[in-house]
């Protein structure tokens, strides 16, 4: 059933693309894990202090936890449902910073630039539409 499950991965509308042997061929996987690298090098550290144990904190946590949760599951692919946990728990993580970068667009203004958190926005979304339809391939 694994095998079976990862073919039909790579064969689901990307005919022109490589084989996928790793969670790093997955372009879910590469898509979150730029994106957390974003929040994490230009989002977080422009919040104020005050946030320290909160948002920052949070939005820490989720973005970084998207990729992982890809990779982890990945190694449990032959498991269908051992890969779906991981997937839904990496949408859920997905949309944690969706939220959180929402909230520093509106609280926060004056310190971060809205263009490129709209950018992260519209990005975990796109992650959270892939991670749905990896689910059901």
């Amino acid at each position: 059933m694994g095998a079976r499950f990862v073919k039909g991965l790579a064969s689901k509308g990307m005919e022109n693309k490589k084989p996928i042997r790793s969670y790093h061929d997955l372009d879910v996987y590469q898509n979150a894990y730029k994106a957390s690298v974003l929040v994490m090098t230009k989002i977080v550290p422009n919040l104020p202090e005050s946030e320290k144990y909160d948002l920052k904190d949070q939005l820490s946590r989720s973005s970084k936890a998207v990729p992982r949760l890809i990779a982890e599951g990945f190694a449990k692919k032959h498991q269908r449902l051992g890969f779906q946990k991981y997937l839904d728990d990496a949408m859920g993580e997905s949309n944690e910073t969706q939220v959180g970068l929402c909230q520093c667009k509106d609280i926060y203004p004056t310190y971060m630039a809205a263009d490129l958190c709209s950018h992260l926005i519209d990005e975990y979304d796109k992650i959270s539409k892939q991670l749905f339809n990896l689910e059901l391939a």
